[in-house]
């Protein structure tokens, strides 16, 4: 199961996925994201009920923090993930 999702607000856009982030879905995540980058608003991404996430995926995440999406998470284990690609963001200590 995969599911994408789009919110708009004035200042910025928050892209939401539930299910599994997996090579069969990273094009699709990674068009809607860039699609938003060049409309010149920040863009989050919300990890959201993610039950897999395989290297194609991990891959994806790291482009598209590259790009500047502020990845967010739901959930330990991409709440995790997260956090290791976002390392200047981690809490001193």
């Amino acid at each position: 199961m995969f599911r994408i999702s789009t919110v708009k607000e004035p200042s910025h856009t928050t892209i939401m996925v539930d299910g599994q982030l997996m090579s069969d879905s990273v094009e699709t995540v990674e068009n809607c994201c860039d699609e938003e980058i060049s409309a010149g608003k920040p863009v989050e991404l919300l990890l959201r009920d993610l039950t897999t996430i395989d290297q194609a995926g991990r891959a994806l995440l790291r482009r598209l923090s590259r790009k500047g999406v502020h990845l967010l998470a739901n959930g330990v284990y991409t709440s995790y993930l997260v956090e290791a690609l976002n390392p200047a963001k981690r809490s001193p200590g």
